[in-house]
Order: structure tokens, then sequence, then C-alpha cells
């Protein structure tokens, strides 16, 4: 019996730990993130900012990629689930909006080509492992014009679902120092667990 808990926990680790957590959640259904609503600060930004080249980092179902393209953004929307991005892909059509989707991981974008004036992050950053933040990192820092803003929305550190995820304030600050000028920070919950806006304007 032992040994037959053993094997499950590990599967069971195996989907926690892994990108077909999110794959599975998708085909169930089960993705609360998915909202159909664009954050206020996303809105706030983009009524402020003349409209330029975007590109949204874990896009998901394409529901910000888009309210930014109604403002006049050319966008790209970029995420690892196929089925994410099809949908995506069809309220774009629907929409009648020009919206490049690509299926695609945000620690491998070197088939992109920049410099993009916005780059906007709900929810990714923090979930990645610390080689894949690197890795982010470094094609962040070649896609994003000097002068562009970054803006990232990260869970504090938690428990959730086995495992520990999020970043604190100053791990995000020793991530994005080296390239970037912190502009803005906005403390937060997210049912009853902290997380943060971070503005970051590109060096």
């Amino acid at each position: 019996m032992t040994g037959h808990m053993n094997v499950l926990q590990r599967i069971k680790d195996f989907f926690n730990r892994s990108r077909w957590n999110f794959l599975w959640r998708y085909l169930r259904g089960n993705t609360p993130w998915d909202t159909n609503v664009t954050p206020p600060e996303v809105e706030a930004f983009v009524s402020q900012t003349p409209a330029g080249r975007a590109l949204d980092l874990g896009c998901g179902t394409g529901t910000n990629a888009l309210a930014l393209a109604r403002r006049g953004w050319q966008v790209t929307g970029i995420d690892f689930i196929p089925g994410a991005i099809r949908k995506a892909r069809r309220k774009a059509a629907g929409s009648g909006l020009a919206v490049e989707f690509l299926i695609a991981d945000v620690t491998r974008l070197d088939g992109l080509t920049g410099p993009y004036d916005y780059v906007l992050d709900i929810g990714c950053l923090f979930a990645i492992d610390p080689e894949g933040r690197r890795n982010y990192l470094a094609r962040l820092e070649r896609l994003l014009r000097p002068g562009g803003m970054y803006m990232l929305y990260a869970w504090l550190p938690r428990d959730w679902e086995g495992r520990r995820v999020g970043l604190s304030e100053e791990q995000v600050h020793q991530l994005l120092d080296r390239a970037f000028i912190r502009e803005r920070l906005e403390r937060g919950e997210e049912k009853g667990h902290g997380s943060a806006w971070y503005w970051y304007r590109r060096k």
C-alpha cells in the first residue's frame, strides 16, 4: 500500500510542478485566473500611454491583449497552452482585431523580434523555476526597448497545490535591478494572499 501511495504522490508532484498541470486545468475548464476582465492597472496605463508595440507574456485566452489592441496597440500574445491560444485567436477573429497569438514558452522567445514598447506579465514570472526566470529576463531585456515599460503582477511567496510559489519584493528587485528601474509598486491581496503590481522602466 505504501508503494502505491508513493507512486500516486510522484504522479501528483509531476502534475503540480510542470506545465502539464496547466494543460490539464485548461482541458477541465478549471482556470480561475481566466477572468475575462482587464485589470484597472492595465487600463490606467494604456489610457495614459500612446499606442505602440506590446507583448503579453502568459496571455491565456487573450483578454488583455485584445484590450490593448482595441486601444490601437500592435500586440503579440504568448502562451504555452495550445487550447488557450486557439481560444484567443477565435476571440480576436470574432472581434475583428488583428493580434498575433503564438504558442511559445516565455523562457524561449528567440523567434521574436523587438523592440517592444510595453511588456505585460500577469501571473507568469512567479510560477517559473529559477533557471527559467533567468532565461525569461534575458529575453525580456533583449525585447523591451530602452525606456519601455514592463508591468508585472506576481504573488508574494505562498504554498499552492503542494509547492511554494511566488516572489518576494526583494526577489523581484534582484531579478530586475540590473537592467530596469522600478517606478512604482502597489501591494494587494488575492483571495487572502499577498500579491503585488510592479512598474519597471527599461534602462
